[in-house]
């Protein structure tokens, strides 16, 4: 499978997708967006932080035991660091692979363990006035 893993600190703007082969029959795509409440409250943002290298490391490690359950031939992986404000994007993924199945198990099993186990940290940015 291969893999492309990049952090960023501009606004996420999804790549081209490839050229599919024939044997591609899938591709699901997921945007992670700012919602305007955290905890019922009202935010600006949120700030992402994150230990790149080894949030690298370990996204390449989740996706090799992903991978292993839920064949697939590509997945993208932004996370965007700094401010986010409200309504925009702080992850994008896209997996392509043979079947629905596999790329919509593989997506949603990821954002799973990103948030439970990949070094990114985020905090609110909330209004002063407010």
């Amino acid at each position: 499978m291969k893999t492309h893993i990049e952090f960023t600190r501009t606004p996420i703007s999804p790549p081209v997708p490839p050229a599919g082969t024939r044997e591609v029959g899938a591709q699901v795509e997921f945007l992670g967006i700012v919602r305007e409440m955290e905890n019922s409250q009202p935010i600006l943002g949120l700030f992402y932080e994150a230990h790149e290298p080894m949030a690298r490391t370990q996204l390449e490690k989740i996706l090799t035991e992903l991978s292993s359950v839920h064949p697939c031939a590509e997945v993208w992986f932004i996370h965007r660091s700094g401010f986010v404000p409200v309504g925009e994007a702080s992850l994008f993924i896209r997996v392509q692979s043979r079947h629905r199945q596999a790329a919509l198990q593989l997506t949603a099993a990821l954002i799973d363990r990103l948030k439970a186990d990949v070094p990114i940290w985020k905090a609110t940015a909330k209004p002063s006035n407010l």
